[in-house]
Protein backbone atom coordinates (compact mmCIF):
# COMPACT_ATOMS: atom_id res chain seq x y z
CA UNK A 1 0.00 0.00 0.00
CA UNK A 2 1.28 3.49 -0.78
CA UNK A 3 2.03 5.33 2.42
CA UNK A 4 2.57 8.88 3.60
CA UNK A 5 6.10 10.31 3.84
CA UNK A 6 6.09 9.88 7.62
CA UNK A 7 5.15 6.21 7.32
CA UNK A 8 7.70 5.67 4.56
CA UNK A 9 10.59 7.00 6.66
CA UNK A 10 10.22 4.02 8.97
CA UNK A 11 10.61 1.40 6.24
CA UNK A 12 12.40 3.32 3.48
CA UNK A 13 9.67 2.37 1.01
CA UNK A 14 10.52 3.07 -2.62
CA UNK A 15 9.74 6.65 -3.61
CA UNK A 16 6.67 7.13 -5.77
CA UNK A 17 7.26 8.25 -9.35
CA UNK A 18 6.34 11.85 -10.14
CA UNK A 19 4.27 11.72 -13.34
CA UNK A 20 3.30 15.41 -13.39
CA UNK A 21 5.68 16.17 -16.27
CA UNK A 22 3.45 14.04 -18.51
CA UNK A 23 1.12 17.05 -18.58
CA UNK A 24 2.86 19.95 -20.41
CA UNK A 25 1.70 23.32 -19.12
CA UNK A 26 1.12 24.56 -22.67
CA UNK A 27 -1.55 21.87 -23.07
CA UNK A 28 -2.90 21.90 -19.53
CA UNK A 29 -3.60 25.63 -19.25
CA UNK A 30 -6.02 26.01 -22.19
CA UNK A 31 -7.82 22.83 -21.16
CA UNK A 32 -8.35 24.06 -17.60
CA UNK A 33 -9.33 27.50 -18.90
CA UNK A 34 -12.05 25.96 -21.06
CA UNK A 35 -13.48 24.09 -18.05
CA UNK A 36 -13.57 27.29 -16.00
CA UNK A 37 -15.25 29.21 -18.82
CA UNK A 38 -17.84 26.45 -19.15
CA UNK A 39 -18.62 26.71 -15.43
CA UNK A 40 -18.61 30.52 -15.42
CA UNK A 41 -19.80 31.74 -18.84
CA UNK A 42 -21.35 35.08 -17.82
CA UNK A 43 -22.09 36.80 -14.47
CA UNK A 44 -20.74 35.55 -11.14
CA UNK A 45 -23.36 36.77 -8.70
CA UNK A 46 -21.94 34.64 -5.88
CA UNK A 47 -18.57 36.22 -6.51
CA UNK A 48 -20.16 39.66 -6.17
CA UNK A 49 -21.62 38.64 -2.81
CA UNK A 50 -18.32 37.45 -1.29
CA UNK A 51 -16.11 40.16 -2.77
CA UNK A 52 -12.39 40.22 -3.43
CA UNK A 53 -10.90 40.22 0.06
CA UNK A 54 -7.89 37.92 0.43
CA UNK A 55 -8.88 34.73 2.23
CA UNK A 56 -7.53 31.23 2.79
CA UNK A 57 -9.32 27.95 2.23
CA UNK A 58 -8.40 24.45 3.38
CA UNK A 59 -8.53 21.52 0.96
CA UNK A 60 -9.72 18.38 2.77
CA UNK A 61 -9.70 14.72 1.77
CA UNK A 62 -12.63 12.97 3.43
CA UNK A 63 -12.66 9.44 2.02
CA UNK A 64 -10.12 6.65 1.79
CA UNK A 65 -8.15 6.00 -1.39
CA UNK A 66 -5.37 7.09 -3.70
CA UNK A 67 -4.65 10.82 -3.84
CA UNK A 68 -4.33 11.74 -7.54
CA UNK A 69 -4.87 14.81 -9.71
CA UNK A 70 -2.55 17.34 -8.07
CA UNK A 71 -1.31 18.92 -11.37
CA UNK A 72 -4.89 19.69 -12.41
CA UNK A 73 -5.68 21.38 -9.09
CA UNK A 74 -2.49 23.42 -9.35
CA UNK A 75 -3.51 24.55 -12.84
CA UNK A 76 -7.03 25.50 -11.76
CA UNK A 77 -5.94 27.80 -8.95
CA UNK A 78 -3.08 29.24 -10.97
CA UNK A 79 -5.58 30.14 -13.70
CA UNK A 80 -7.92 31.97 -11.27
CA UNK A 81 -5.03 33.84 -9.67
CA UNK A 82 -4.74 31.98 -6.37
CA UNK A 83 -1.80 30.38 -4.58
CA UNK A 84 -1.97 26.79 -3.34
CA UNK A 85 0.45 25.39 -0.76
CA UNK A 86 0.42 21.62 -0.33
CA UNK A 87 1.18 19.69 2.82
CA UNK A 88 4.25 17.99 1.39
CA UNK A 89 4.34 15.35 4.14
CA UNK A 90 0.90 14.05 3.20
CA UNK A 91 -0.23 15.29 -0.24
CA UNK A 92 2.02 12.93 -2.21
CA UNK A 93 0.57 11.96 -5.58
CA UNK A 94 -0.13 8.22 -5.61
CA UNK A 95 -0.26 7.84 -1.82
CA UNK A 96 -3.00 5.76 -0.26
CA UNK A 97 -4.58 7.92 2.43
CA UNK A 98 -7.19 7.07 5.02
CA UNK A 99 -8.75 10.08 6.78
CA UNK A 100 -10.06 7.83 9.56
CA UNK A 101 -6.58 6.63 10.52
CA UNK A 102 -4.41 9.57 9.40
CA UNK A 103 -6.40 12.29 11.18
CA UNK A 104 -8.45 12.94 14.30
CA UNK A 105 -11.57 14.38 12.72
CA UNK A 106 -12.26 12.15 9.69
CA UNK A 107 -10.56 14.43 7.18
CA UNK A 108 -7.02 15.22 6.07
CA UNK A 109 -5.86 18.75 5.32
CA UNK A 110 -4.00 18.43 2.03
CA UNK A 111 -3.42 22.06 1.09
CA UNK A 112 -4.15 25.71 1.79
CA UNK A 113 -5.42 27.96 -1.01
CA UNK A 114 -4.93 31.72 -0.72
CA UNK A 115 -6.31 34.51 -2.88
CA UNK A 116 -9.33 36.75 -3.53
CA UNK A 117 -12.26 34.89 -2.04
CA UNK A 118 -14.34 35.20 -5.24
CA UNK A 119 -11.46 33.64 -7.19
CA UNK A 120 -11.09 30.77 -4.72
CA UNK A 121 -14.78 29.95 -5.10
CA UNK A 122 -14.59 30.35 -8.86
CA UNK A 123 -12.07 27.52 -9.02
CA UNK A 124 -13.51 25.41 -6.22
CA UNK A 125 -15.85 23.05 -8.05
CA UNK A 126 -13.67 22.54 -11.10
CA UNK A 127 -10.73 21.61 -8.85
CA UNK A 128 -12.79 19.28 -6.64
CA UNK A 129 -14.56 17.57 -9.54
CA UNK A 130 -11.23 16.84 -11.21
CA UNK A 131 -9.53 15.69 -8.03
CA UNK A 132 -12.37 13.40 -6.93
CA UNK A 133 -12.61 11.69 -10.32
CA UNK A 134 -8.89 11.35 -10.92
CA UNK A 135 -8.51 9.87 -7.43
CA UNK A 136 -11.46 7.56 -8.07
CA UNK A 137 -9.86 6.08 -11.18
CA UNK A 138 -6.48 5.83 -9.45
CA UNK A 139 -8.04 4.01 -6.51
CA UNK A 140 -9.86 1.54 -8.76
CA UNK A 141 -6.60 0.92 -10.64
CA UNK A 142 -4.57 0.53 -7.46
CA UNK A 143 -6.95 -1.90 -5.78
CA UNK A 144 -7.07 -3.98 -8.96
CA UNK A 145 -3.28 -4.20 -9.16
CA UNK A 146 -3.01 -5.09 -5.49
CA UNK A 147 -5.59 -7.84 -5.83
CA UNK A 148 -3.81 -9.33 -8.82
CA UNK A 149 -0.44 -9.23 -7.05
CA UNK A 150 -1.96 -11.06 -4.10
CA UNK A 151 -3.74 -13.76 -6.12
CA UNK A 152 -1.16 -14.13 -8.92
CA UNK A 153 2.20 -12.92 -7.55
CA UNK A 154 4.13 -14.45 -10.46
CA UNK A 155 1.95 -13.04 -13.25
CA UNK A 156 4.07 -10.69 -15.36
CA UNK A 157 1.20 -9.14 -17.31
CA UNK A 158 -0.55 -5.80 -16.88
CA UNK A 159 -4.04 -4.49 -16.19
CA UNK A 160 -5.22 -1.80 -18.59
CA UNK A 161 -8.10 0.60 -18.96
CA UNK A 162 -9.86 1.09 -22.30
CA UNK A 163 -11.05 4.02 -24.40
CA UNK A 164 -14.34 4.05 -22.47
CA UNK A 165 -13.63 7.46 -20.99
CA UNK A 166 -15.53 10.72 -20.53
CA UNK A 167 -15.77 12.44 -23.95
CA UNK A 168 -13.76 15.58 -24.52
CA UNK A 169 -10.59 16.75 -22.84
CA UNK A 170 -11.55 15.21 -19.49
CA UNK A 171 -10.42 11.83 -20.77
CA UNK A 172 -6.83 12.82 -19.95
CA UNK A 173 -7.74 13.10 -16.26
CA UNK A 174 -9.02 9.52 -16.23
CA UNK A 175 -6.05 8.23 -18.23
CA UNK A 176 -3.68 10.01 -15.85
CA UNK A 177 -5.50 8.42 -12.92
CA UNK A 178 -4.89 4.96 -14.39
CA UNK A 179 -1.14 5.62 -14.49
CA UNK A 180 -1.06 6.96 -10.92
CA UNK A 181 -2.93 3.85 -9.75
CA UNK A 182 -0.47 1.51 -11.47
CA UNK A 183 -2.45 0.38 -14.53
CA UNK A 184 -1.77 0.86 -18.23
CA UNK A 185 -3.82 3.43 -20.12
CA UNK A 186 -4.30 1.28 -23.25
CA UNK A 187 -4.46 3.66 -26.24
CA UNK A 188 -5.12 7.30 -25.44
CA UNK A 189 -7.10 7.93 -28.63
CA UNK A 190 -7.75 6.61 -32.13
CA UNK A 191 -4.40 7.88 -33.38
CA UNK A 192 -2.12 6.29 -30.79
CA UNK A 193 -2.56 2.66 -31.84
CA UNK A 194 -4.52 1.06 -34.65
CA UNK A 195 -7.21 -1.23 -33.30
CA UNK A 196 -9.25 -3.16 -35.83
CA UNK A 197 -12.43 -4.06 -33.98
CA UNK A 198 -15.21 -6.38 -35.10
CA UNK A 199 -16.98 -3.52 -36.89
CA UNK A 200 -13.84 -2.72 -38.90
CA UNK A 201 -13.46 -6.34 -39.97
CA UNK A 202 -17.13 -6.78 -40.83
CA UNK A 203 -17.26 -3.48 -42.72
CA UNK A 204 -14.42 -4.50 -45.01
CA UNK A 205 -15.81 -7.92 -45.90
CA UNK A 206 -14.54 -9.97 -42.96
CA UNK A 207 -11.01 -10.44 -44.34
CA UNK A 208 -8.70 -9.99 -41.34
CA UNK A 209 -5.47 -10.48 -43.30
CA UNK A 210 -6.42 -7.86 -45.86
CA UNK A 211 -7.43 -5.40 -43.13
CA UNK A 212 -4.17 -5.84 -41.20
CA UNK A 213 -2.01 -5.43 -44.30
CA UNK A 214 -3.85 -2.28 -45.37
CA UNK A 215 -3.49 -0.86 -41.86
CA UNK A 216 0.23 -1.63 -41.87
CA UNK A 217 0.69 0.20 -45.17
CA UNK A 218 -0.41 3.41 -43.43
CA UNK A 219 0.80 2.79 -39.87
CA UNK A 220 4.31 1.81 -40.90
CA UNK A 221 6.82 0.43 -38.41
CA UNK A 222 6.20 2.92 -35.61
CA UNK A 223 2.61 2.04 -34.68
CA UNK A 224 1.25 -1.17 -33.22
CA UNK A 225 -1.76 -2.85 -34.81
CA UNK A 226 -4.26 -4.72 -32.65
CA UNK A 227 -7.10 -6.93 -33.87
CA UNK A 228 -10.19 -7.77 -31.86
CA UNK A 229 -10.86 -11.49 -32.33
CA UNK A 230 -13.93 -13.59 -31.66
CA UNK A 231 -12.20 -16.98 -31.99
CA UNK A 232 -8.75 -18.53 -31.83
CA UNK A 233 -8.88 -18.97 -35.62
CA UNK A 234 -9.29 -15.21 -36.05
CA UNK A 235 -6.45 -14.57 -33.60
CA UNK A 236 -4.10 -16.87 -35.51
CA UNK A 237 -5.05 -15.24 -38.81
CA UNK A 238 -4.44 -11.77 -37.37
CA UNK A 239 -1.05 -12.77 -35.93
CA UNK A 240 -0.02 -14.43 -39.17
CA UNK A 241 -0.94 -11.25 -41.08
CA UNK A 242 1.36 -9.17 -38.87
CA UNK A 243 -0.77 -7.93 -36.00
CA UNK A 244 1.26 -6.93 -32.94
CA UNK A 245 -1.58 -7.49 -30.48
CA UNK A 246 -4.55 -9.86 -30.59
CA UNK A 247 -7.50 -9.26 -28.31
CA UNK A 248 -9.48 -12.33 -27.29
CA UNK A 249 -12.82 -10.63 -26.83
CA UNK A 250 -15.64 -11.91 -24.60
CA UNK A 251 -14.06 -15.30 -24.00
CA UNK A 252 -14.75 -17.31 -20.87
CA UNK A 253 -11.68 -17.57 -18.63
CA UNK A 254 -10.96 -21.27 -19.16
CA UNK A 255 -11.43 -21.19 -22.92
CA UNK A 256 -9.37 -18.02 -23.13
CA UNK A 257 -6.42 -19.61 -21.34
CA UNK A 258 -6.41 -22.51 -23.80
CA UNK A 259 -6.66 -20.27 -26.86
CA UNK A 260 -4.11 -17.77 -25.53
CA UNK A 261 -1.62 -20.62 -25.13
CA UNK A 262 -2.28 -21.74 -28.70
CA UNK A 263 -1.54 -18.24 -30.01
CA UNK A 264 1.58 -17.84 -27.88
CA UNK A 265 3.01 -21.20 -28.90
CA UNK A 266 2.82 -20.29 -32.58
CA UNK A 267 3.47 -16.52 -32.27
CA UNK A 268 5.43 -15.95 -29.02
CA UNK A 269 6.18 -12.32 -29.95
CA UNK A 270 2.49 -11.35 -30.24
CA UNK A 271 0.87 -9.62 -27.27
CA UNK A 272 -2.31 -11.38 -26.11
CA UNK A 273 -5.01 -9.26 -24.50
CA UNK A 274 -8.06 -10.53 -22.64
CA UNK A 275 -11.03 -8.18 -22.73
CA UNK A 276 -14.81 -8.03 -22.71
CA UNK A 277 -17.05 -8.26 -19.65
CA UNK A 278 -14.14 -8.61 -17.22
CA UNK A 279 -14.77 -7.13 -13.78
CA UNK A 280 -12.86 -6.60 -10.55
CA UNK A 281 -14.35 -9.83 -9.22
CA UNK A 282 -13.51 -11.96 -12.29
CA UNK A 283 -10.24 -10.50 -13.60
CA UNK A 284 -8.03 -12.89 -11.61
CA UNK A 285 -9.66 -15.82 -13.40
CA UNK A 286 -8.09 -14.68 -16.69
CA UNK A 287 -4.49 -14.37 -15.51
CA UNK A 288 -2.05 -16.93 -16.89
CA UNK A 289 1.38 -17.11 -18.48
CA UNK A 290 -0.02 -16.68 -22.00
CA UNK A 291 -2.06 -13.55 -21.26
CA UNK A 292 -0.11 -10.28 -21.33
CA UNK A 293 -2.89 -7.72 -20.82
CA UNK A 294 -6.22 -7.83 -19.03
CA UNK A 295 -8.29 -4.77 -19.94
CA UNK A 296 -11.39 -3.47 -18.18
CA UNK A 297 -13.68 -0.70 -19.35
CA UNK A 298 -15.12 -0.27 -15.87
CA UNK A 299 -11.86 1.24 -14.62
CA UNK A 300 -12.87 4.49 -16.37
CA UNK A 301 -16.60 3.85 -16.70
CA UNK A 302 -18.44 3.42 -13.43
CA UNK A 303 -15.67 4.17 -10.93
CA UNK A 304 -16.46 5.62 -7.51
CA UNK A 305 -15.36 9.19 -6.84
CA UNK A 306 -13.47 10.14 -3.69
CA UNK A 307 -14.79 12.85 -1.39
CA UNK A 308 -12.89 16.15 -1.16
CA UNK A 309 -14.01 19.57 0.06
CA UNK A 310 -12.68 23.14 0.11
CA UNK A 311 -13.62 25.33 3.07
CA UNK A 312 -12.98 29.07 3.27
CA UNK A 313 -11.65 30.00 6.69
CA UNK A 314 -13.30 32.82 8.67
Amino acid sequence: MHQTKKQKSENEVEKLTDYSSLLPQSNLTPMIRSWLIEDHPTFDVGGLVVGTNIKTAHLYMKSEGIFAGKPFVDAVFREVGCEITWNEDIAIEGSYLNPNSNSDNGKITLAIVKGPVNAILRGERTALNTLSRCSGVATAAYTSCQKMKKLHPNWSGSIAGTRKTTPGSFRIVEKYGLIIGGCNTHRLDLSQMTMLKDNHIWACGGNISKAVKLARSAAGFSQKIEVECQSVEEALEAADAGADVVMLDNFGPEGLKIDAKTVKEKFPHVIVEASGGITFDTMADYACESVDIISRGNLTQGYSCLDYSLKVQK
